[in-house]
């Protein structure tokens, strides 16, 4: 039987060409992107606030599409 690899063993941040960066200072605390990110790549920190777990970010830039306060820009690889 074929073994189908996960994301798990199989890191996909190598995929991206553009990668969320989120700008600390605008961030509210909304948790919207951590919501909408469909890879979990959005990470929740003690403080509430969030942080990207570029091992397995695509880099689809859903996060800032939906951010309301635009505290996440798309950046170039």
């Amino acid at each position: 039987m074929i073994e189908i690899p996960t994301s798990i063993e199989y890191k996909t941040g190598t995929w991206r060409i553009e990668k969320p960066v989120i700008d600390q200072s605008k961030c509210t605390k909304c948790l919207i992107c951590w919501i909408y990110c469909p890879d979990m790549s959005i990470k929740r920190m003690f403080d509430g606030g969030v942080e990207v777990d570029y091992e397995f970010c695509k880099g689809c830039g859903i996060c800032a599409e939906v951010c309301p306060q635009k505290a996440i820009k798309m950046v170039e690889e």
